[in-house]
């Protein structure tokens, strides 16, 4: 099983490892349920594209909420290739723990994929994870 967790805006100040990098309670929720519930976890970053844990990164200022819709397809094709280069089958199921912008067009291109969090607000969401966690 593979998991696609979203970046968050709140991050640290300095480089570090991209699982190290996000620390909003949404995003350590997200990795701790993707933890264990998948063999391999991947962030998704509107700057970097497709993270692997232990990438070291800069922070940054950026999202996918706002860009036109060619832009967001753009994106997924982008993350798509760099899984591919990463030696990911994406005919393996995977989680998408993350919002519609990060998901949208790129679970489209993993046939066996599902969203949990689909359709959930921000606390409905929240509450999902204390609830399966």
């Amino acid at each position: 099983m593979i998991a696609f967790i979203s970046c968050v805006k709140t991050k640290q100040n300095r480089a570090c490892r991209a699982e190290e990098m996000y620390i909003s309670d949404l995003f350590k929720k997200s990795l701790l349920y993707a933890k264990k519930h998948a063999d391999n976890i991947f962030i998704l970053s509107a700057k970097y594209g497709l993270l692997a844990l232990d990438d070291v990164i800069s922070p940054y200022e950026k999202t996918l909420n706002g860009t036109s819709e060619r832009e967001k397809k753009i994106w997924a094709y982008t993350v798509y290739q760099q899984f591919l280069k990463r030696g990911g089958n994406p005919k393996e199921p995977c989680l998408f723990l993350c919002g519609l912008n990060y998901r949208k067009y790129l679970m489209q291109l993993f046939p066996n994929s599902e969203a949990p969090l689909k359709g959930l607000s921000f606390g409905n969401v929240l509450r999902w994870y204390k609830e399966h966690s």
